[in-house]
């Protein structure tokens, strides 16, 4: 016999806060799915190893310093919602400068995930909602 349950929302109080009307993530079953989830630090605008112009516009960023916030603003969510890193199953990364940051990123992903990695697909993409250089998104279980 199989129930149903009903999907839920999970909001993190150490992870950033969302950009638009979306949950940090959502449960369905044991699968946990994860919003994007960029390298900004709850309760500020500011995006660690980003240098903006006085009109606001990125003129350097530090892709090393992005991932290692964005893999803890992960870890933060999982952890709310009673999971941890060990259960990632899936991983999309998006990338705004391929070229420029992917050997960088997949180096320390790799830092991240030493022992089963979870399946990734990287993309480039030409913009994300605010001025980072990296995102993902993630399904991980959850018990």
């Amino acid at each position: 016999m199989t129930t149903h349950e009903h999907p839920h929302t999970i909001y993190s109080d150490k992870a950033p806060e969302p950009v638009g009307p979306y949950p940090h993530a959502r449960r369905v079953g044991n699968l946990l799915f994860l919003s994007g989830v960029g390298p900004r630090q709850r309760g500020s605008r500011a995006i660690p190893g980003v240098t903006l112009d006085a009109a606001g516009h990125v003129i350097d960023h530090d892709i090393e310093a992005q991932c290692h916030a964005v893999f803890e603003n992960v870890r933060a969510i999982l952890e709310a919602a009673g999971s941890h890193w060990e259960r990632i199953v899936d991983v999309t990364v998006f990338l705004t400068d391929m070229k420029r940051d992917f050997p960088t990123f997949n180096r320390i992903y790799g830092e991240y995930f030493k022992v089963n990695p979870p399946a990734r697909t990287t993309v480039e993409v030409s913009a994300l909602p605010t001025p980072i250089a990296v995102e993902l998104k993630v399904i991980a279980t959850v018990d």
